[in-house]
């Protein structure tokens, strides 16, 4: 068993799957994507969910978290979508913490630092969880955690499958993250709602009030 098998054995074992993590028994609901004309691309029957208040088509996957096993490499887009959406832990599911400088959030690569022109599909964090996440992310462990306070992050993209229109057809492109100015986006199933960290101010976590 690797080191990553062993880290994600350590948080099952200790009920630490974080809020966002998606499982076994969560599947993709096998739905077509059908051009709408002006509006892009939807589905053939659109029920509510389906799209953002900015009118961006999110993938359908069953919802049933503690089904099955927690496939940490993957998230589950409504839940990282509440979780961004309302300033939530992704964790543990409740309110990030906040203080006077912002809202705290844990990005990796202490190194390289941040930028305000960086977006995340990570949502923020609680103090108690930023600590436990800190030691038991292999790549947090490797690459460093950057704890950040934040005063203004706003939801500015979203990332997701691109498609492009030929004809009456669809032809799938892959893979993108598009802000949602770009007209493009009408065309995009998305996964991950992204917010940018501005105004921020880096913090050490050993040195934060309990």
């Amino acid at each position: 068993m690797n080191d990553n098998s062993d880290n994600e054995s350590r948080l099952v074992r200790a009920g630490l799957v974080p809020y966002i993590v998606r499982w076994s028994g969560e599947r993709p609901v096998r739905t077509p994507v059908v051009t709408k004309g002006r509006s892009g691309i939807g589905y053939p029957s659109e029920r509510p969910g389906d799209r953002d208040e900015r009118g961006v088509l999110w993938s359908r996957y069953v919802h049933a978290p503690g089904e099955g096993v927690p496939e940490f490499g993957g998230v589950h887009p409504y839940r990282q979508r509440h979780a961004m959406r309302h300033l939530l832990c992704q964790v543990c599911g409740e309110p990030a913490d906040r203080d006077e400088r912002g809202v705290l959030w844990l990005v990796g690569d202490a190194g390289r630092g941040w930028s305000d022109e960086d977006v995340t599909g990570h949502p923020p964090v609680c103090l108690r969880c930023a600590g436990t996440s800190r030691r038991a992310c292999p790549y947090l462990r490797s690459r460093g955690a950057l704890a950040l306070r934040v005063r203004d992050a706003p939801l500015v993209a979203v990332s997701g499958t691109l498609y492009e229109p030929r004809g009456r057809s669809l032809i799938c492109l892959g893979p993108a993250t598009l802000a949602y100015d770009d007209p493009r986006v009408r065309y995009l199933k998305a996964a991950q709602l992204m917010r940018a960290l501005r105004d921020w101010t880096a913090v050490d976590l050993d040195r934060q009030p309990t």
